[in-house]
């Protein structure tokens, strides 16, 4: 079976030191573009179209939503049951960025009511988000794997994905008609709480045929 990876060299920076007990995060996101297999040519996102550059893996990609088998895992069942959600549209391991700057795993899940987050080691939900909480989800125009849901009642997620538009556009999906619709935005510069009290910068610069992402911590005024 064929396997695409991404056509650029990716290059992250982070403000804060990982430390020893940190995730590799360069070696997840190479392990996650590895995993990302191509069965048939997948039909275009047309709200995508012209905005911002298409890797292989997201032209070719299988869009099958559940790419961890939600139904056959025992602790993922019971989470969604205990809250009642039954209808998953998106499930995958992804790479989550901590406030302190280190890289996770996670197993990302998305219902038509929730966003959730999974520690796939400890077996442990981290986190649930309403999606009527989500105000928008921010990627760059370029070939990266970063996107951050930006939650104003909460604080913030930034996350790295290869199947980052299928997430964009499965949650614009899932609000689509709703009072708060989740918007979709396009920088080369955005801001993210990562924490109530922390400001952090992502800014991405196509550098030598790569893309160079800086993470920074920002002064809150």
């Amino acid at each position: 079976m064929d396997r695409f990876k991404n056509l650029t060299k990716l290059q992250v920076e982070v403000e804060e030191e990982n430390g020893d007990g940190g995730y590799d995060g360069k070696k997840a996101l190479e392990a996650q573009n590895e995993e990302a297999e191509a069965k048939e040519v997948a039909e275009e996102m047309g709200q995508f179209t012209g905005l911002k550059v298409r890797r292989r893996a997201a032209l070719f990609g299988e869009c099958k939503g559940d790419y961890v088998g939600v139904p056959s895992d025992p602790f993922l069942h019971r989470i969604l049951t205990k809250q009642g959600d039954i209808t998953v549209l998106f499930a995958d391991k992804v790479v989550k960025f901590t406030g302190s700057g280190k890289m996770k795993k996670h197993i990302l899940l998305i219902t038509d009511f929730a966003i959730y987050l999974v520690d796939p080691d400890a077996d442990v939900l981290k986190r649930r988000i309403a999606l009527a909480a989500v105000e928008k989800i921010c990627l760059s125009k370029f070939d990266d794997n970063f996107f951050a849901l930006i939650v104003p009642t909460e604080y913030d997620c930034l996350m790295a994905s290869t199947r980052k538009i299928e997430i964009a556009n499965v949650l614009m999906e899932a609000t689509k008609g709703a009072s708060e619709e989740i918007e979709v935005v396009f920088s080369d510069r955005f801001e993210y709480h990562a924490a109530d009290d922390m400001v952090k910068e992502v800014e991405f610069e196509e550098v030598n045929g790569g893309i160079k992402t800086r993470i920074t911590k920002k002064e809150i005024q």
